[in-house]
């Protein structure tokens, strides 16, 4: 029978292995091979593939019409991103079948993936996959099917003047008990810039004042928001990813956070620019105010697949990278130093070295970026140019010196 002849049927994708996971950029090439073994002699049909890649959204709400009448409203929509097919064996054209001898055969494939792919995804109401499936033909018989999924990840790079622009906010509250005025709690924190990856650190940067007459503590946390949108109507999930908890604030005192920490554990990127499905991260800093509701203010995180760079792009300028906050500029002395002597630049070892960039071990997270850089073109006025003609000429009122006195 043909189910003793058909070992096995897979599909193996190009530089991932058998049973691996397979991750693809939108716009790459995706190649592979479909796997046919065969027992003995089988007549097949066709060997055809389909490569698709769709986002999908689904949940139920319960509605009540009347006292005793209750009905379920269902939700559902669907964005296709890839739909790719191929016949990698086409039945001759004389209607007969095909004949395989014993052994392996290879079926390759590629396929080009799409320029604008949302990232793949797995939620409570909602998911984005991709995957290639391929059908077995077979005379008098059923058709075999095999299906292989794999990842795309849209890059993010957070080294863009909108990621790299810091985030800070300030919000105050009343705490109320009884309808009497306890005092007030006001928090104001900021962060060096929007976007990060996976794995990096965040310094929170922040001031709380507790002007109550209780003990209060103020908390940080990373919230993942998963909004799932259709017909109009949105579905939201909302996670903690990682959070860190303060120490408490005595009545009438402040607490300052000066770069507290907050690593980012491994979670999937952002995902804004699908029409059904986002995803989105957000800095919380609250403070657990004692007979009220807490304080809490809120900054924009996006969670990028591509790291900032050490010391800034090559490509793009500091007016760029750096307009929206040049602030540092400030500090930087009209008149500037006097440049030192020539030959100390170039004879000794100590100034070589001292112009050269620190070692990030001795930065200790302080200087971050290329900052160190830009501010080394404001250190020192640059040397005049060389001429040939002096610059300075001696004046004609001076009366030239006698060379035989």
């Amino acid at each position: 029978m043909i189910f003793d002849r058909l070992k096995r049927l897979s599909i193996v994708l190009e530089g991932t292995e058998r049973d691996g996971p397979a991750a693809f950029s939108p716009g790459q090439a995706v190649s592979g091979r479909v796997v046919l073994e065969l027992a003995a002699a089988a007549r097949l049909g066709a060997l055809r593939l389909r490569a698709m890649g769709a986002a999908r959204v689904h949940w139920t709400e319960s509605r009540s019409a009347g006292s005793s009448t209750a009905y379920t409203q269902s939700y559902s929509d669907q964005v296709e991103f890839l739909s790719h097919r191929d016949t990698l064996l086409a039945p001759p054209d004389n209607g007969e079948v095909t004949v395989l001898q014993a052994g392996r055969h290879e079926f390759p494939f590629t396929f080009q993936l799409p320029e604008t792919l949302a990232t793949s995804f797995e939620g409570k109401h909602g998911s984005v996959r991709y995957w290639v499936k391929a059908k077995l033909h077979r005379p008098w018989s059923t058709v075999k099917k095999v299906k292989k999924e794999f990842t795309v990840i849209e890059p993010i790079d957070i080294n863009t003047p909108a990621l790299l622009a810091p985030q800070a906010g300030a919000k105050e509250k009343l705490a109320r008990a009884w309808y009497c005025n306890r005092g007030q709690v006001s928090v104001t924190a900021k962060i060096d810039r929007k976007g990060y990856t996976p794995g990096e650190v965040i310094p929170i940067f922040a001031e709380i004042d507790n002007c109550t007459s209780r003990a209060v503590v103020p908390k940080a946390a990373i919230i993942q928001t998963q909004t799932f949108i259709a017909r109009g109507t949105k579905k939201q999930k909302k996670s903690v990813v990682t959070s860190i908890v303060g120490d408490s604030i005595a009545a009438g005192k402040r607490e300052v956070w000066h770069g507290r920490a907050l690593k980012i554990p491994p979670v999937g990127p952002s995902i804004l620019q699908c029409r059904i499905i986002q995803v989105e991260y957000s800095l919380k800093v609250c403070v657990d105010i004692p007979g009220t509701s807490k304080l809490l203010l809120e900054l924009p995180l996006v969670i990028g697949t591509i790291p900032l760079h050490p010391f800034g792009s090559r490509t793009s300028s500091v007016s760029s990278q750096y307009s929206v906050n040049l602030d540092w500029l400030s500090t930087i002395p009209e008149q500037p130093e006097a440049p030192p002597e020539y030959a100390a630049v170039v004879s000794s070892p100590e100034a070589e070295q001292s112009l050269a960039p620190p070692c990030r071990s001795e930065l200790g997270g302080i200087l971050e970026g290329p900052f160190f850089a830009y501010i080394q073109e404001f250190r020192f006025r640059p040397p005049p140019l060389y001429s040939e003609i002096d610059p300075n000429p001696p004046s004609d009122n001076i009366r030239p010196r006698c060379m035989t006195c």
